[in-house]
């Protein structure tokens, strides 16, 4: 199977999601509607909203012209080499965490071998069957495992720090991409518009912020009014119907009273001073600055912790939770690594 053939293959996989999202008749829309508007008993974090706002993320991304864009990068893609079997440890923390290795991992000619989250399972797992009967070349390059991977070449593991700790003890002899904690800012600047505010609510309020793209922590200047900021964000008020969200604002909101802390409440999110970087779900942190050019100084000593910045100047404010194929996880450049691995023949 050659590079043009997997592109088609995975243009034909975004064609038959877009037709879900668009609720049209297609031969596996009924299939996939049932699968988005259930995942929620898998993950209550999953509700049908969030899981269609993901799936229809990736199929606006599988176009021609974005995967031709994206592989042209890679001359060594046209090369027909014997190839690497990659064991794949998917994230479950947002809807189809894992799409991005699993499309990495299979338009660069390579064999997946996959272990998805228990909480996100069946959506990607559907997603390789609908790929196999739309090309059955990839028949022979999709594994999908229920316990422990086994007989890979390398290994690309995404989870948390402590997992991190685990991917690292066990798979440091191989070729490895692993990935930890990571988190999202937003810069707001003093004139930023209402416009630009209400498309930032969608940055910390979508997926709940359990993303590592949402934003958690906002920079703004000093002496900036939050209050006439958050009206911008009202529109987002219904996240306290989701219980477990409502949980959380309730919880954390208790402890910043009893510890007599300084919060501002929303009234479905709170707002608190602080300068870590990872807030908890319903809270938001922020810092105030004096100049752009400090914080960036300041900005540049955290950068291992932060996954992408939203502003003015950067990604643009609604967009961190839409990537685009180019726009690789913690910066690391999958297809260049797999591409490497392949060519020395591992080391």
């Amino acid at each position: 199977m050659n590079l043009e053939e997997r592109i088609e293959s995975f243009v034909a996989l975004g064609d038959i999601l877009q037709k879900v999202i668009a609720h049209e008749d297609g031969v596996y829309s009924e299939q996939l509607n049932v699968l988005i508007d259930n995942q929620y008993k898998l993950n209550p974090w999953f509700t049908p909203d969030n899981v269609r706002v993901a799936v229809n993320a990736i199929a606006t991304r599988l176009t021609r012209e974005n995967l031709i864009k994206w592989t042209d990068n890679y001359p060594a893609l046209m090369e027909d080499n014997i190839p690497l079997r990659a064991g794949v440890i998917m994230a479950g923390n947002i809807p189809l965490a894992g799409f991005h290795d699993f499309l990495s991992v299979l338009i660069s000619g390579n064999i997946l071998l996959a272990k998805p989250s228990s909480k996100d399972s069946e959506l990607i797992i559907k997603i390789g069957e609908i790929l196999c009967a739309i090309n059955p070349g990839f028949s022979e390059r999709i594994e999908f495992a229920r316990d422990h991977l086994a007989d890979f070449d390398v290994i690309i593991a995404t989870g948390s720090n402590n997992s991190s700790r685990y991917f690292d003890y066990y798979f440091n002899k191989y070729p490895n991409i692993i990935r930890k904690n990571r988190n999202s800012i937003a810069i707001i600047e003093e004139d930023q518009t209402d416009s630009e505010l209400r498309c930032l609510g969608s940055d910390i309020f979508l997926y709940f912020g359990l993303g590592c793209r949402s934003v958690s922590k906002i920079y703004v200047p000093g002496g900036y009014n939050l209050s006439e900021m958050t009206k911008n964000w009202d529109g987002n008020a219904g996240v306290t119907g989701h219980p477990k969200y409502a949980s959380n604002y309730d919880f954390n909101k208790a402890v910043y009273l009893v510890n007599k802390e300084k919060f501002f409440d929303t009234g479905y999110l709170l707002l608190k001073e602080d300068n870590g970087l990872s807030s908890p779900v319903s809270v938001l942190y922020y810092e105030y600055y004096d100049s752009l050019n400090q914080l960036m100084q300041q900005i540049e000593t955290m950068k291992e912790k932060i996954q992408c910045i939203a502003g003015r100047h950067f990604t643009h404010f609604g967009k961190t939770q839409s990537p685009h194929l180019w726009d690789y996880a913690d910066g690391i450049d999958t297809i260049e690594f797999l591409s490497k691995k392949k060519k020395a023949g591992i080391s």
